[in-house]
C-alpha cells in the first residue's frame, strides 16, 4: 500500500510515505543560466579538444587549409581579376588574377556555338522560351491539378517553337530572308545541350517504364528481351554508343536514307538512358506493396488498367529522387557529343578559345563559367524534385 501526500499547498520539505519508508521531496533545480552563443561554442570546442585531441588537431588543420584556399580563390577570382574585355590587362594580370573579360569576348560563341552570326537571335530566343518553360515547371503551380494540362501543352508548344526557330524550315519560313535554313551541324552551345538533354529525357522516360514493366513481366520471351537489352546497354560506356550511332549505324543503311547526325546522337543517348531509367522504375515497382495488386485484381481490373491507375502512380512517387538523379546524369552526359563533332557547351568553348591565341590561356575561366551553367540547371532539377516530393507528402 502506498500513501502519498496529495496536499498541493504542502511545503517543499514535506515527505512521501511509501511502504513504510519516508522519501524526502527534492525541490526543482534552477534553470541553467543563459550563455551567449560564442561562449557556448568555446565550451563545446574546449570539451572537444580535451576528449578528442587528434580529431581536434585534424579539424584545425583542415580549417586553416580551407581558409587559405578561400583566400587564394578570392584574390585570384575577385581582388586581382580583370572584368573588362581588355586583353593587354589580362596579360598583365596573368598568374595573379582571373580574366573574366574572356567570357564577355567569347560569350556568343560559347553559348550559341557555330550558329550563323546574323541568325543568332533565333537560337537565343529559342533558349529563352525553353528556359521560361523550365522555370514555370519548377513552380508548385505547374503540377497542381489545374496546372498539369497547361504545363504539358506548354512543353509541346515550346518544342515546336524551338525547332522552328532553330531550323527555319517549317511553315514556309525559309522563303523569307531573315529565316534562312540552318543545318543541324551548325547547332551548338546551350541550344544543343538543351535539345539533347530534354529530348532524351522526354523519350527515355516512357521507354524506360516499358522496359521495367517488361522485365517484371511473367511472359518469358518479353522478360528475356528486356533483361538482355538492359544489361547489354548498361554494360557499355556512352562513348561507344555514340560512336556506333554516328559512324557504324549509317553503314547499315543506304546512303540516301541515313538519318541526320543530330537524330542519331539523340537516339543513342535515349536508348542508353532508357536502360538506366528502367532499373530505377523497377525499383519503384518492387517497392509497391503486393496488396495493391491483389486489390486491383479483386476489382477485375486488366493488366494495363492496374499498371496505369494503381501500380505506376505509386511506383513513380517512390523514385522521384532516383529519376531526377538520372535526369541530371543525362544532362551532364551530353558533353560527350563533342567526340562526334557536335559542339555543345564544352565543345563551343573549345571552338571559341582554341582558334584565338590571345584568349587561349584563359581556359579555366571559361570552364568555370560552363560549370556555373551546369550547376544552375542541375540545381533547378533538384528543386523540381523537391516540389514533387512535398506535394506527394501532403497527400
Amino acid at each position: 500500500m502506498t500513501i502519498m501526500n496529495s496536499n498541493p499547498n504542502s511545503p517543499s520539505g514535506s515527505s512521501m510515505i511509501s511502504q513504510g519508508r519516508i522519501y524526502p521531496e527534492v525541490s526543482a533545480r534552477a534553470a541553467p543560466a543563459q550563455t551567449s552563443r560564442l561562449l557556448g561554442l568555446y565550451r563545446h570546442w574546449h570539451r572537444f579538444v580535451l576528449t578528442q585531441p587528434l580529431e581536434a588537431l585534424l579539424t584545425l588543420v583542415l580549417t586553416l587549409a580551407s581558409l587559405q584556399l578561400l583566400s587564394s580563390a578570392l584574390n585570384w577570382g575577385v581582388i586581382h581579376a580583370v572584368f573588362a574585355i581588355d586583353e593587354p590587362a589580362c596579360q598583365l594580370a596573368r598568374g595573379e588574377g582571373a580574366c573574366w573579360g574572356m567570357i564577355g569576348e567569347k560569350f556568343r560563341m560559347i553559348l550559341l556555338g557555330r550558329f550563323p552570326f546574323e541568325e543568332q537571335w533565333r537560337s537565343a530566343l529559342a533558349c529563352t522560351i525553353t528556359l521560361a518553360t523550365l522555370a514555370w515547371s519548377v513552380s508548385s503551380k505547374a503540377w497542381s491539378d489545374q496546372g498539369k494540362s497547361f504545363t504539358l501543352w506548354a512543353w509541346i508548344v515550346t518544342g515546336m517553337v524551338f525547332f522552328t526557330l532553330m531550323s527555319g524550315r517549317f511553315l514556309g519560313l525559309e522563303a523569307f530572308p531573315i529565316w534562312s535554313p540552318v543545318d543541324t551541324e551548325l547547332w551548338g552551345g546551350l541550344p544543343l545541350t538543351l535539345i539533347l538533354s530534354l529530348g532524351s529525357i522526354a523519350l527515355a522516360t516512357p521507354l524506360g517504364i516499358l522496359l521495367a514493366l517488361g522485365r517484371t513481366s511473367e511472359m518469358p520471351v518479353i522478360k528475356s528481351i528486356c533483361v538482355l537489352y538492359i544489361e547489354l546497354v548498361r554494360g557499355v560506356p556512352l562513348i561507344s554508343v555514340l560512336f556506333m550511332a554516328s559512324f557504324m549505324f549509317p553503314l547499315l543503311l543506304p546512303s540516301l536514307q541515313t538519318p541526320n547526325v543530330l537524330v542519331r546522337v539523340l537516339l543513342g543517348i535515349t536508348l542508353f538512358s532508357a536502360a538506366y531509367t528502367a532499373e530505377v522504375v523497377r525499383g519503384g515497382l518492387q517497392a509497391v506493396d503486393k496488396g495493391q495488386l491483389e486489390a486491383a485484381q479483386s476489382l477485375n481490373l486488366g493488366y494495363w488498367q492496374t499498371q496505369t491507375f494503381v501500380i505506376l502512380p505509386q511506383a513513380l512517387g517512390h523514385i522521384i529522387p532516383g529519376m531526377v538523379n538520372n535526369f541530371i546524369a543525362i544532362f551532364k552526359d551530353t558533353s560527350l557529343v563533342t567526340i562526334v563533332s557536335l559542339y555543345e557547351l564544352s565543345g563551343s568553348l573549345g571552338l571559341a578559345i582554341n582558334g584565338d591565341a590571345n584568349w587561349r590561356p584563359y581556359k579555366i575561366e571559361g570552364y568555370l563559367f560552363i560549370a556555373a551553367i551546369y550547376f544552375i540547371f542541375c540545381f533547378t532539377l533538384s528543386r523540381m524534385s523537391q516540389n514533387f516530393e512535398n506535394r506527394l507528402s501532403k497527400r
